[in-house]
């Protein structure tokens, strides 16, 4: 089993930063990979950006990859997203997933989540 919390989440002003940090607890994710996802009231969640655990290649969304950097830190077992130039259209629940299906978009194949932290973006 793998433990996934997050925290950093928030009330930003337009144009402001935050850094979400996703704690990982439990089995080794090596063969793993790990991604941010968001998700807004009625709709799906939505992939954001993904790393893999060995080889810390990323992938990013398209619409977010000009503002948001993934990356992780192994030997704290930790996972971050940065994200740069919040506009309003970002608020959302940011959730942390794992997946044996490395940079997976698909929310289906990721096997442990977290419980999301809030991000509200707004003047």
């Amino acid at each position: 089993q793998v433990q996934l919390v997050e925290s950093g989440g928030g009330l930003v002003l337009p144009g402001g930063s935050l850094r979400l940090s996703c704690a990982v607890s439990g089995r080794s994710l090596s063969g793993y990979g790990t991604a941010w996802f968001r998700q807004t009231p009625g709709k799906d969640r939505e992939h954001v950006a993904s790393i893999s655990w060995i080889t810390g290649t990323t992938q990013y969304a398209e619409s977010v990859k000009a503002r948001f950097t993934i990356d992780d830190d192994n030997l704290k077992n930790m996972v971050y997203l940065q994200i740069n130039s919040l506009k309003p259209e970002d608020t959302a629940v940011y959730s942390c997933g794992a997946s044996s299906v490395v940079h997976s978009t698909a929310a289906a194949t990721y096997n442990y989540w977290g419980h999301g932290t809030q991000v509200t973006v707004s003047s």
